[in-house]
């Protein structure tokens, strides 16, 4: 049995939870669980904070465990990154009042900078050769310069909105994060086992993420340039039809590029196109 440990709420619990459904684990519900076993997957979830999910996956408390790469970071334990998720993605960067002018890193000399991540901001400024204050602080951390507290801050930056409001700028960028998988370094083998068959579920559905499968009947002569231009996932399947001079063809799309192909395929006399989802895709 594999125990993951996953954020007990937040963005990043409802992602991270979809995604296990995406793979077809089917949890035991109910709500106020702690520990939730699968019911078809032998595996179960512990719900945490995500600040203690490194250290429960590091001491042996859980197998695995999903968390955002700042706090896995930030709490610096003896895990490994298993996978990259792709998701619930921000940066943790350097701000100052926006009046200010910003010169580079050595600006923040006998600075006071506020954050929530100390373990990160250190490591950079030493890096930097930089001597500044850190004012440790938990929540609100970009309220700090307007009331006196600090010089500059450094926190997690997703649209920079919060900062806009607080009169700040975003000036440096230490980490960029996204959700990851870490594990303990001495799981079994039949944990292994485990691990990998739940990152080949994982990764089906990433694939299938932002494609499309599309279907279309075109004229014969047209399959090389629709070729060149769907690809597929090695080349577009082709299948003649009763018309003569006709042929059905399927292949994958991404959905960014969607609306273009499809002019090109007009132009090139692609009729009765479908269009349709992809929940997985299995190389």
């Amino acid at each position: 049995m594999l125990r993951i440990a996953i954020q007990t709420k937040g963005r990043l619990h409802d992602d991270s939870m979809q995604l296990l459904a995406e793979a077809g684990i089917k949890l035991t519900a109910g709500k106020r669980l702690l520990l939730s076993p699968a019911k078809n997957f032998p595996c179960e979830i512990l719900f945490l904070r995500d600040d203690d999910i490194p250290q429960s996956v590091a001491d042996g408390v859980a197998d695995i465990g999903i968390v955002g790469e700042n706090e896995f970071l930030e709490k610096d334990q003896k895990a490994e990154i298993i996978k990259r998720l792709g998701y619930s993605k921000c940066r943790v960067s350097l701000a100052i009042p926006k009046g200010e002018s910003y010169s580079g890193p050595e600006y923040f000399n006998g600075k006071k900078i506020a954050t929530s991540y100390p373990v990160i901001l250190q490591k950079y400024l030493d890096e930097k050769g930089i001597d500044a204050e850190i004012h440790e602080i938990m929540g609100s951390v970009e309220i700090a310069p307007g009331i006196g507290l600090a010089d500059a801050i450094f926190d997690i930056v997703s649209s920079g909105g919060t900062l806009v409001s607080n009169g700040l700028k975003e000036v440096e960028t230490v980490v960029t994060s996204e959700a990851v998988m870490i594990g303990n370094k001495k799981l079994t083998p039949e944990k292994l086992e485990i691990v990998e068959k739940l990152n080949f579920r994982i990764d089906s559905v990433q694939r299938a993420s932002g494609k499309k499968y599309i279907v279309l009947n075109a004229p014969t002569d047209k399959i090389p340039a629709i070729s060149e231009l769907l690809p597929g996932v090695n080349s577009p399947s082709i299948m003649p039809l009763a018309l003569e001079g006709w042929s059905s063809i399927s292949s994958v799309i991404e959905e960014k590029t969607f609306w273009d192909e499809i002019d090109e395929l007009k132009k090139l006399g692609a009729e009765g196109i479908l269009v349709m989802p992809i929940e997985k895709m299995i190389l």
